[in-house]
């Protein structure tokens, strides 16, 4: 795809860069890792028009700004060269909201797409679960219809952002006589229902716990908050899945450069650069990254939807990620083993930045989809084969 921008796309970088400036003040950059801060930058971006700018407008409008895919380009890759905090809403406005959009009805997109667009709801993800992970098709939270509404009982795992969410998408079972796909539906469930909803912290090597787990105990879901009806929820869910890709992972990409920037100036500061393996290894890393960028450009040009093409996406940026943290810790030695403080009994061990991310990136290839899932899909989906036909 040509992504080579005009005179107006260039007005529209200087505008976000210039927002940017402006509004990303060291309050929000120190405060990157508390919930309340990161919440109230949401409502910050809201207020700037900047959430949900690739929403589909034929749906009615938000408030907010509707931009062509190449400024949606322009934005990520601003938000990123800045630095600007992670964010906490990107569940809601691109894996909640496009499916809206595509399998929700009205009633639904203008309940729940304007407090995502004002950075007012924060979502979570209600997929996996202990024995049902990578295999979706087999989840036991089951949903059983009383009246109005569902009551929702059982357990998910690895939810991310689940203590700041203020609603979750939860696939579950709304019919026990069917089996593996059939039978699911994909619902919408407030997450502040004290006794209901019991959200636990998964504490993680890195010593983050930035997923959870999420305990159901006859929670309750409004029959028609139902996303594609009764019965839908592995269509939707998939569809929700095939979402994760493009613009965002553009995005993602330029945060990625950075990291390596940073990665070659302390080989050459420490004096790892010498080392011809070494070197050889970073220029690697930089040129998977920019196979990386034309592949995530070609599936927003012509080959859009195509099968699979979520999945090659995630299997290239995930093993790149884990490869770039092992460098890392290669580049600074026996140094990379000890943290930046002082042991305690209170904080057993502190960790900067590099060594979290090496930590945290070991599990960068199971989350979302492990490898062997997105290459079984792959299988299935692009090439035909048995292995990727769903049981």
């Amino acid at each position: 795809m040509d992504f080579s921008a005009d005179a107006e796309d260039g007005l529209f970088r200087e505008e976000a860069r210039c927002w940017l400036a402006e509004h990303l003040g060291d309050e929000w950059v120190a405060g990157r890792d508390d919930p309340a801060v990161r919440r109230a930058w949401e409502r910050e971006l809201g207020s700037g028009g900047w959430i949900g700018i690739g929403w589909d407008r034929a749906y009615g409008s938000y408030g907010n700004r509707a931009a062509s895919l190449t400024r949606q380009v322009v934005w990520g890759e601003e938000y990123a060269r800045a630095r600007a905090p992670e964010r906490v809403g990107h569940i809601g406005e691109n894996l909640l909201a496009p499916t809206l959009i595509a399998y929700g009805d009205a009633a639904q997109r203008e309940r729940f797409l304007p407090p995502v667009a004002r950075g007012a709801e924060l979502w979570c993800q209600g997929y996996s679960e202990p024995g049902a992970g990578s295999d979706l098709a087999a989840v036991r939270t089951v949903a059983v219809r009383d009246g109005g509404v569902y009551r929702i009982s059982g357990q998910k795992v690895w939810t991310s952002l689940a203590r700041e969410a203020d609603w979750c998408f939860v696939l579950a079972r709304t019919d026990t006589d069917e089996r593996r796909h059939r039978g699911l539906s994909f619902l919408l469930v407030p997450m502040d229902q004290p006794g209901r909803v019991e959200v636990r912290p998964i504490r993680q090597m890195s010593g983050t716990a930035e997923f959870n787990e999420v305990f159901f105990d006859g929670a309750v879901a409004r029959a028609e908050h139902v996303v594609g009806g009764p019965g839908a929820g592995w269509r939707v869910a998939m569809g929700l899945l095939e979402l994760e890709r493009g613009v965002s992972t553009l995005t993602q990409q330029v945060a990625f450069a950075a990291e390596l920037r940073d990665l070659a100036d302390a080989a050459v500061a420490t004096g790892a650069a010498r080392d011809p393996v070494l070197r050889e290894r970073l220029v690697r890393l930089w040129a998977e990254l920019r196979v990386m960028r034309w592949n995530a450009l070609r599936t927003l040009g012509p080959a859009a939807g195509d099968p699979g093409a979520a999945s090659v996406a995630k299997l290239l940026w995930a093993g790149w990620h884990q490869r770039l943290g092992e460098l890392a810790m290669r580049v600074r030695g026996a140094e990379a083993a000890a943290g930046p403080g002082e042991w305690s009994a209170d904080a057993p061990y502190e960790l900067d930045a590099a060594q979290r991310r090496f930590l945290f990136g070991r599990a960068e290839t199971i989350y979302g989809g492990s490898d062997e899932i997105q290459r079984t899909i792959i299988a299935g989906r692009v090439l035909g084969l048995d292995g990727g036909r769903e049981r």
